[in-house]
């Protein structure tokens, strides 16, 4: 048979062939029984793990240290507080407001950012401002955990009535929680038409943002003391018009109003925008309410928790234009225990002492409460002596041939020409940092004409006695009277001045002689 060498290399070939498919085969066989054996660990790891970090957030943080140290079980002398609240409410409505209401305070503070910056009373101050229970307000940009804070503090985890939460904005309504007999939701359009409450000034807003308005009563001991109110959170990249109603006009008014002010921020979310950096412009001369809160501080290491530290007042010092820099509390405010490895004792040291601020703003809100109104009080009686020195400079201006438009014009353009706030200085115990805004007071003439108004020295009656008088006698004798009163522990009662006449009565320097 003869050699066919050709054949023969074809069959080596293909026996070759057939054994590299063979030894390819059974190699990729064992890369399959390897990459299952692999996987099955990996995803075991992966249970294992799911299944610690749950035990971990399962665990629940002890909430014991927050009733002690805000004393929710120490029962209050009802009778005392509402005695005083009373008192405060009549100083105001006799001595006050008849001043305010004769010179149309209230169309100043449609200026008051520029007027007074700081605290004021409502367009109208019904008994539902007065007597209302202190307010903290939380602020901040969204997801930071501002809602989380508010069911940890208040124990609502895992209620029907908890405040929603999750990694995406979550909170688009400006939400009050507050105290009542049972739980319940209450409409923005159901709060601002109850005159009793001090959200009724929030209809001005329209109905847009009443919409975006809701309210929670619940009985807890916390809320007898204190009203709490979560806002939606600040998106940098939303125009104000996308929202439907004046988002920062909103926020002015509830800042006007807090007691105290929470401005929250976690690790991630520590850039500054516009809609930022005007609320910090709003919250200009509340700075001693302000408190900033660094959250979810157990989400990062020690060395990483410093550095953005540094970096959050990196971003907030050209915001804030004070010596002193605000309070800042790094903890992690939710209801599970902090994560491992963490500054767990710096974390509730930082707790306790936020708390203790809280604490501090519940056990002042009397005193807090006649501060303010003397505060007021003031500022309505600087209003009503430069209103009145406007009247006067215009009546010794005018003559037969005068144009009155032009000469208020005059006045009302440059007030330091006839010595308008100087005069008021010179004649009266005012401190000059007291004064509003010059600027102020050429809108409100423009809305209100000085003729509409008339002279101190006829606010004066026989039985009612002079609107001056009155309101320098609550700041300088009935006020300070109910504030000893409170310190001091006694039951307060008719003021000193109104049981003996305080002696001689301040000396109306506005009354033309032989005049009532």
């Amino acid at each position: 048979m003869p050699f066919n060498l050709p054949a023969l290399v074809y069959i080596v070939c293909v026996t070759i062939r057939v054994l590299l498919a063979a030894i390819m085969k059974g190699t990729l066989l064992i890369c399959c029984f390897l990459s299952l054996l692999l996987l099955q660990a990996t995803a075991g790891k992966t249970f294992e793990e799911e299944e610690e970090e749950e035990d971990v957030t399962s665990v629940l943080r002890d909430r014991s240290h927050i009733d002690e140290t805000l004393r929710l079980a120490t029962e209050e002398k009802a009778g005392d507080y509402a005695a005083a609240l009373e008192r405060l409410r009549k100083i105001y409505h006799t001595s006050i407001k008849p001043m305010e209401q004769a010179y149309k305070y209230n169309e100043l503070r449609q200026h008051e950012i520029s007027a007074y910056p700081g605290r004021t009373l409502g367009d109208s101050a019904t008994d539902g401002e007065i007597t209302s229970k202190p307010m903290v307000l939380f602020l901040g940009p969204w997801s930071v955990g501002k809602s989380s804070m508010i069911n940890y503090l208040l124990g609502m985890h895992d209620s029907p009535y908890q405040l929603y939460t999750g990694a995406e904005p979550t909170t688009s309504e400006f939400t009050v929680i507050m105290h009542g007999e049972k739980i319940r939701s209450v409409e923005g359009i159901v709060m601002a038409a109850d005159s009793s409450r001090s959200f009724s000034p929030l209809e001005k807003f329209g109905q847009n943002f009443l919409e975006k308005l809701i309210g929670i009563e619940m009985p807890h001991k916390l809320l007898e003391r204190v009203t709490f109110v979560d806002t939606p959170g600040i998106i940098e990249n939303r125009k104000q018009q996308e929202r439907g109603y004046p988002f920062n006009d909103v926020c002015q008014w509830f800042i006007d109003r807090a007691d105290l002010i929470f401005v929250v921020f976690d690790p991630t979310k520590l850039d500054v925008g516009l809609e930022l950096e005007m609320l910090f412009r709003q919250l200009k001369g509340r700075e001693s309410q302000i408190r900033i809160i660094l959250n979810k501080a157990d989400n990062l290491a020690t060395q990483d928790l410093m550095r953005v530290y540094g970096a959050l007042f990196w971003s907030l010092a050209p915001l804030i234009n004070v010596t002193e820099p605000p309070r800042v509390y790094v903890s992690s405010f939710w209801p599970y225990d902090y994560a491992p490895d963490t500054s767990r004792e710096l974390f509730k040291r930082e707790e306790i002492s936020l708390l203790e601020d809280l604490n501090q703003v519940i056990e002042n809100r009397m005193e807090n409460k006649i501060a303010f109104i003397r505060q007021h009080g003031i500022r309505v009686r600087i209003h009503g002596l430069l209103v009145d020195r406007y009247v006067q400079t215009f009546k010794e201006k005018m003559s037969f041939f005068s144009d009155p438009e032009l000469v208020f014009k005059e006045i009302v353009d440059d007030p330091d020409k006839f010595y308008i706030f100087k005069s008021i200085l010179a004649k009266t115990n005012v401190s000059k940092f007291d004064l509003p805004n010059r600027d102020a007071y050429r809108d409100f003439f423009g809305i209100n004409p000085v003729t509409n108004f008339k002279p101190l020295t006829a606010q004066c009656s026989y039985m009612g006695g002079c609107l001056l008088e009155k309101i320098e006698r609550a700041i300088t004798n009935e006020l300070p009277a109910l504030l000893s009163s409170i310190n001091s522990g006694k039951q307060p009662g008719l003021s000193s001045c109104e049981a003996t006449g305080c002696g001689e009565k301040p000396k109306n320097r506005y009354r033309k002689n032989g005049g009532k």
